[in-house]
């Protein structure tokens, strides 16, 4: 029992150290670029510089519209980081969602969207990592975590009743012919 308890515990804190082991290195994004010269440092957000401006037409468009909260809800608000830019109520983020509306109205795809801004910002401005590279990891790590440790939890349940059945079928025949 008590090797049973102490594999269940190794299983745990190995799932726990690689668990965090992985959040943290998700977690240290590159650092935000810096502001343009000349350009305002009073409340130490970024600018983003809006480049035109859209038709009457293009701000009623539904489809427009619709394109836009996708893109917006696809990727993450500088200042805010725990939301998109679609969700956050900041200065910056209502700034960056013109430019992916007027980038959208100028005929880029949502994919040509996000890489601009990926560009700008590196791939840490994606609410949700692409499935590459070093970011696969993220994806594949829990599943297979589950599967490892379903597997051992199985392994040692097989080895625990084995050890048990043996040891009774073995203490059982010399106690049952003592007793009679």
């Amino acid at each position: 029992m008590t090797n049973f308890r102490n594999a269940v515990r190794a299983v745990i804190v190995s799932a726990v150290a690689a668990t965090l082991g992985a959040t943290i290195a998700l977690a240290q994004a590159p650092a935000l670029p810096a502001a343009p010269k000349g350009a305002p440092q009073d409340s130490g957000a970024l600018r983003v510089q809006v480049q035109g401006s859209l038709s009457d037409a293009q701000k009623n468009d539904p489809a427009l519209e619709e394109k836009t909260k996708t893109v917006a809800s696809e990727l993450r608000c500088p200042v805010c980081q725990g939301l998109s830019i679609q969700d956050s109520p900041s200065e910056l983020s209502q700034q960056m969602r013109t430019v992916v509306k007027e980038r959208l109205a100028a005929g880029e795809t949502e994919q040509q969207v996000k890489d601009y801004f990926i560009s700008k910002y590196g791939e840490w401005i994606l609410l949700e990592p692409q499935a590459r590279g070093f970011n696969l990891l993220v994806y594949a790590l829990p599943a297979l975590l589950v599967v490892g440790g379903a597997g051992l939890i199985i392994l040692l349940v097989r080895r625990w009743t084995a050890a048990s059945v043996a040891d009774g079928a073995a203490g059982a025949g010399p106690d049952e012919s003592a007793q009679d």
